[in-house]
């Protein structure tokens, strides 16, 4: 028999881009599966957290279960990975500091679940439906001001719609209206801070100073905030480093291609893995894309996020380890295996199971 059994304290590390659903993502696993949990929360984003837990509290979840931590978060990782109480490390943020926290878990061999940096390409095929793939591809990029780890940052267009498609893309783009979240006719907020504006610049300024054209966006917004625009680049240089770095911003480049074959060696030519999209109504392309494609996870027709009930994980150096459905619920249990005879099996199989 398996004899499932929580594998005992985790500690889960969130970040700040959509608070309400990270947290509630590491604390429904590790405690349906019977583990107390150490959440530390983003300090930018304290509120939800704090909703959260007290909610739990209110729910009657005994004291001790959930804990809530916010501060320094070198001291909080390293005091926490290094304690040996601590048996899994559940992560989700950038590829650098998540190769710092499983260097530290590494000390008492925890469990480590890593939910890492993205570079999502999206191809679209000459027999895609070219409107569906410009409203989704734009509505998902720019509903956080592309701060999502599994936002498209890389368009694939077939050459004989890349005009067509690039033309429509721009027009949805500068739609947009970019504003304060409080304004109701506000269709994209700000950026976190002043860091994510100084990459935006730099990536786009390198990636125009190798040739690439800016097709809309490309300045700061000119407006107390951290306010960057919707920007599409096109012609951008192979070497450009918007092309390798996670961009986690508004920012989109759009480039044609000729072949199935070219347009999956430029979707998997980064080093992240995280999640994919494509959009054709042939089912021999889906079929040879869904095989080929490098990614946790692959859309077909429109860009969708994670569903719970799903196991979700990234590949290359978008982490490894599964969250969400069962696969994700056994990431904080120990299998136990269990050898009985018959009779020992068959009275008490219901019970430990």
């Amino acid at each position: 028999m398996i004899a499932p059994e929580p594998i005992g304290v985790v500690a889960g590390f969130t970040p700040w881009n959509y608070p309400a659903v990270l947290n509630a993502r590491k604390l429904a696993p590790a405690l349906a599966a019977g583990c107390p949990i150490i959440l530390k929360a983003a300090e930018e984003t304290p509120s939800a957290a704090i909703f959260i837990v007290e909610a739990l509290e209110e729910a009657g979840i005994p004291p001790g279960v959930v804990n809530l931590v916010f501060g320094n978060p070198p001291m909080i990782s390293e005091h926490l990975l290094g304690s040996p109480v601590v048996r899994v490390m559940s992560f989700t943020g950038s590829t650098p500091v998540g190769k710092q926290l499983a260097k530290i878990a590494a000390g008492n061999l925890q469990r480590c679940v890593l939910e890492l940096g993205g570079h999502s390409p999206v191809v679209v095929f000459e027999d895609g439906d070219i409107s569906k793939a410009v409203s989704a591809i734009s509505e998902y990029k720019f509903e956080c001001a592309g701060q999502s780890c599994n936002a498209p940052s890389r368009i694939l267009a077939a050459r004989p719609i890349y005009m067509d498609f690039l033309a429509r893309l721009v027009q949805a783009a500068e739609r947009i209206k970019v504003g304060p979240p409080d304004n109701p006719e506000t269709g994209m907020g700000p950026m976190a801070n002043a860091r994510r504006i100084e990459a935006m610049k730099r990536l786009t300024r390198d990636a125009v100073e190798r040739g690439a054209r800016v097709e809309t966006g490309g300045k700061r917004i000119d407006r107390p905030g951290f306010y960057w625009p919707p920007t599409i680049l096109s012609n951008v240089h192979p070497e450009s480093q918007v092309l390798h770095e996670e961009p986690f911003g508004p920012i989109l480049t759009v480039a044609p291609f000729s072949t199935i074959e070219q347009a999956i060696a430029e979707a998997n030519a980064t080093e992240y893995g995280l999640a994919a999209y494509f959009f054709s109504n042939s089912s021999e392309i889906q079929k040879r894309m869904i095989r080929s494609l490098s990614a946790g996870a692959v859309s077909i027709n429109h860009l969708k996020g994670v569903s719970a009930d799903a196991p979700n994980a990234g590949i290359k150096q978008s982490g490894y380890g599964y969250e969400g459905g069962v696969e994700g619920l056994r990431t904080f249990q120990n299998l136990k295996l269990v050898n009985a005879t018959e009779t020992v099996a068959v009275k008490w199989a219901t019970e430990i199971a």
